[in-house]
Parts: structure tokens; sequence; C-alpha cells
């Protein structure tokens, strides 16, 4: 039960944030177009590859949607002593940025160093306040005119961590969401007998409110969606039972809820019977904070989609480092391939 960890580190390990896709996006395009049938780029630079159906007289369309942008941030000033200060393109935990690298994408590329107040020097009320993005900035480690040789306001800066093994696990910056991205690639990869046509669609700036599956969906106008993204894993020291959401481990999840879409009743009893008789290992999720593109998916067609979503547990999310279970990544490939070949074979009239 092996996946592709030297592909997976490739994807996880390039950037882009959102709305500067372009280097992951054309990554993607080289490794998917010999899988699919066709591949266009839309205005937004969504990536929208088609694999015919084998069983498809009525033109069915099923729309699986990864995002392929990464949180990251996007340079607002240049002080006069060369460091920078920038804005969150998506959302981040203030905590975990102390003392990490990052890569400031300009005329090259630069590492720095997201630095703050010294502990040594604050106050005892500042040591008691929990940090935020504001109190940060970036150390490139050169004066204001070097730096401005190489960096202007606007440019992107991403996470600087590279793909490691831990145990069963991956762990690396931009596990989410480059993960569906390596699961619907693979998934491609493996589907010899798709029922209805699949619009495998590599998706921008999901980060910043979903916009780029709005957009698709609105051109693709799918009968199914289903959307492919990471959940929450809160399965550590100091969770209860109840706050779990998912677990590492126990297999890949079938979205319920979040707090941008109800999944289709259809789609989520589609998904379990799939998996329980293909024997893939499976856990439920509700996710009551936080969304994904399957709410796009769901809701931009023009009769809208039945649409559930196939999740990914992953732990640390939108931190420096995310970690997913190799098991778990396995599983979604197999449940996702599972689905585009049986969708016709389920009764969606009940």
């Amino acid at each position: 039960m092996s996946i592709n960890v030297g592909l997976l580190k490739k994807i996880c390990e390039l950037p882009g944030a959102p709305g500067f896709e372009k280097q992951i996006r054309d990554f993607i395009l080289a490794e998917v177009s010999p899988l699919v049938d066709t591949v266009e780029v839309d205005n937004m630079g969504n990536v929208i590859a088609v694999k015919e159906g084998k069983r498809n007289p009525e033109k069915k369309r099923v729309m699986v949607a990864a995002h392929m942008d990464e949180i990251g941030f996007i340079v607002t000033h240049i002080d006069q002593d060369g460091f920078l200060r920038f804005h969150t393109l998506g959302g981040f935990d203030p905590k975990t940025l102390t003392a990490q690298r990052v890569i400031v994408h300009g005329k090259q590329d630069l590492i720095g160093v997201m630095g703050s107040k010294p502990i040594h020097v604050m106050t005892q009320e500042e040591r008691q306040k929990l940090p935020k993005t504001t109190d940060f900035f970036i150390d490139l480690g050169m004066g204001k005119e070097e730096v401005e040789k190489y960096v202007s306001i606007g440019d992107p800066i991403t996470r600087e961590r590279a793909l490691i093994e831990m145990g069963d696990c991956v762990n690396c910056k931009s596990i989410d969401n480059r993960v569906a991205v390596f699961i619907l690639l693979e998934a491609l990869r493996s589907l010899d007998n798709p029922a209805y046509d699949v619009y495998a669609t590599f998706t921008v700036q999901e980060e910043v409110g979903l916009r780029g599956a709005n957009v698709s969906a609105h051109l693709i106008n799918p009968d199914f969606g289903i959307g492919l993204d990471t959940t929450i894993a809160y399965d550590v020291p100091g969770s209860a039972a109840h706050e779990k959401i998912t677990e590492l481990g126990k297999g890949t999840a079938i979205k319920i809820m979040d707090a941008s879409a109800i999944c289709d009743y259809r789609m989520v009893s589609f998904m379990k019977e799939t998996a329980t008789a293909r024997g893939i290992k499976w856990q439920p999720e509700i996710l009551t904070a936080g969304g994904t593109d399957t709410a796009g998916v769901q809701r931009m067609g023009k009769q809208g989609a039945i649409a559930g979503a196939i999740s990914i547990p992953t732990r640390h999310l939108h931190q420096v480092i995310e970690m997913a279970h190799k098991e778990d990544i396995h599983a979604s490939i197999e449940l996702l391939r599972a689905c585009l070949e049986e969708v016709d074979r389920f009764d969606w009239s009940h």
C-alpha cells in the first residue's frame, strides 16, 4: 500500500500562493496532459482536464475539484532598514510563525526569516498576549538598497519546508492542498473505466474564498461534484473524543458537512456504500468551521450539483508544516477512483 512519495514531494514543495499559482500550474499541466483527453486553462488560471466517460449517452459531468494554491503572504512594505511587512493570503495560526523560514518570490527567490520582538525585552503583559500576524516582520539579512534590487511591493511569499517521511506519515508545508492535487493525478493515472465525463479541476485561490472553484463550476456546469481537500485531524494530546473530527491512519474521510456546504445525502450514501463494497477504510467528517471547494462545485452550476467531498485527515493544518498518513492518502485515491467508476450504478432518485 505504497504511494509515490517522490511525486508528492515535488508537488508540495513548489510555490503557489493564492493568485500566484503559475509554477505549480505548469507542473500540473505537464503531469495531467498524458492522462486525459483534453486540457484547458480558464481566464482565472484553473486547470480543467477532461477524461471522457465510457457509459455516458446523456453526457453527464462529474467535476472533481482540488485546489492548487497554498496559504502564503504578500509583501506590503519595505522599511528603511530592509525589513519586510506583509499581509496574509489565507488563514494562519500566528503563534507558529516565530523564527520560521520563508521564501520571498521576487526577481529571484530569497530566503527570509519571520522575526518578532525578542522575549527578553517583552513586558510581562506582552509575554502573556497571543501573537498577531502584524507582530512579525521578514528579515532577509540585507539593507533596503540591496533588498529593493530583488523585492517589490506585491511579491508573494511562501513557507520554506521540504517534505520528509516520519514513520507512516508525510510532513511538509502545503500538504493543504497539494496532497489532493497528488490524489487527483494518481486517480486519473489508474482510471481506465470512468462512467461519466470526468472534469478534473485544479483550482486557484481557494484559500481566499473558493474563487477558482466558483468560476470553474459555473463554466463546467456539473451534474455531480466531488471536493478533494484536507481536513482537521485533532487526534493529539489534549483533544477530547468529540473534538477530533478525524484521526490519522483511520482511513479517508467522507465529508458530511463543513461551514460552507452540507453534502448531498445521496452523495454521502454513495461514497459510504462504495468504500464499504471495495474494502476501503473510511471515517465520517463533520467540520463545523472552515470550508472547501465543495461549496463552489455544489452551488455555482446552473442547476447546482449533487455534491460531496473526500477529505484527507491532516494534523497541524494552516501551520508551518502539515502532516498526513500515507495509508489515508492511498485510501483517498482508491475511493475517488471507485466513485468515478461506479457513479452510474447508484440510484440517485431517492
